[in-house]
């Protein structure tokens, strides 16, 4: 047992290139340092793609070791490649050209066609993912104007993630905060408010006091009543003191 761990290290420091990459592999993953397998490929960010299907049971033959260690994230790894991943095809993207004009070979066309294309995948637009970021509900800001170093967002950067409609997080719904009055005005302003509630709210309990027991002599119709207040005087209503 001793000897084949130590033969482990042995190929691992070989297959790895040295004692940093067997430490770094160690540090992402335990498991990656000591599994070996045939280089299939990598992507656009670097991710390297890696079957083994001598040593290895089903499932766990197709593995990706990441470019980026310290931030990886399962959402970077491609459709197309996630797709090789999990069986659901055996035909890794840098090969699937090939893999379409050998089995077109064997179709035989049913009717003449005018389509541009000779297979049924047709037409393909270029995609493009901020930072190689596949899900862009990770592609938001950590706080109010600092952005994310984590995924690269730049400060005061606009999310990257759907909102519905209506949302407040949706920035083509988002009202503008405009203030119908100041309770301070003849000072020069300090308690704003936007509606009578936040005014209701804002008012203190000497003010409120001052209100439901005017001096005497002075016009109740006059002051800062609310609404509810005013609706009581129109009827030929009273105020009454709080107990």
């Amino acid at each position: 047992m001793v000897w084949s761990i130590i033969e482990n290290f042995r190929h691992s420091l070989k297959y790895r290139g040295g004692w940093k990459g067997l430490f770094d592999h160690m540090y992402t993953n335990g498991d990656y340092p000591f599994k070996y397998g045939t280089y299939m490929g990598c992507d656009a960010a670097g991710n390297r793609y890696y079957e083994n299907r001598v040593d290895y049971p089903f499932g766990q033959h197709r593995w990706v070791e990441p470019a980026d260690i310290h931030n990886f994230d399962a959402t970077m790894v491609p459709p197309e490649w996630h797709g090789w991943m999990v069986s659901a095809n055996d035909v890794t993207p840098s090969t699937e050209e090939e893999f379409f004009d050998e089995k077109k070979k064997h179709i035989k066309p049913s009717a003449p066609s005018d389509a541009p294309f000779d297979h049924n995948v047709g037409h393909q637009n270029e995609y493009y993912n901020f930072n190689h970021m596949h899900n862009q509900s990770q592609i938001r800001s950590r706080g109010y104007g600092i952005g994310n170093p984590i995924v690269g967002l730049p400060p005061h950067a606009p999310d990257a993630f759907y909102t519905q409609p209506g949302s407040p997080y949706n920035p083509a719904f988002r009202r503008e905060l405009k203030f119908q009055g100041d309770l301070d005005e003849a000072k020069g302003g300090g308690r704003p408010y936007k509606n009578d509630l936040w005014k209701e709210r804002l008012t203190t309990a000497a003010e409120k006091e001052a209100k439901l027991n005017p001096p005497e002599g002075e016009d109740l119709s006059a002051g800062n009543l609310t609404p509810k207040e005013e609706a009581i005087l129109a009827r030929g209503g009273t105020l009454r003191a709080k107990n």
